[in-house]
């Protein structure tokens, strides 16, 4: 399978709204990332243990470890779980500006150094949203 269609396979797996709400979500950052490489984390390890949420990812950035290894993740990514839909913002050095900037503009979600969490679509600004995408974008470009 494609990374594409177990994205899609992962979409329509869900139970309704989160379904269409993740599929809105999906279209919001393609949008914005139009060209991205697009990920798809079935949330096992080498085990084939489940140790986190399947997560689709967007876009491409290399992640520096303080040993001095690298390794390639996404930059933007989004994932389902218990009680609505994660949207993950990586990259961004000051872990207060997420929260500081967008925290008391998007709605009701949470938000943490590099997470915005909600239940459904309806509680938040998608435009904020958007806004705090592109704005990671750019501080991991600079």
């Amino acid at each position: 399978m494609t990374v594409q269609e177990q994205i899609t396979a992962h979409i329509t797996s869900q139970p309704e709204p989160k379904r269409s709400e993740m599929q809105a979500l999906h279209h919001i950052v393609l949008e914005i990332m139009p060209a991205c490489k697009l990920w798809f984390l079935d949330g096992k390890n080498a085990e084939n243990k489940t140790v986190s949420n399947p997560n689709i990812g967007y876009g491409l950035q290399t992640i520096k470890y303080a040993d001095g290894k690298t390794k390639e993740f996404y930059q933007i990514g989004m994932s389902a779980n218990t009680t609505g839909i994660s949207i993950y913002i990586l990259g961004i050095e000051d872990k207060k500006y997420l929260a500081q900037t967008y925290g008391g503009k998007i709605g009701k979600a949470s938000v943490t150094g590099y997470c915005i969490k909600f239940k459904t679509l309806k509680d938040i600004n998608t435009k904020i949203l958007e806004a705090a995408i592109r704005s990671g974008l750019e501080a991991q470009s600079q």
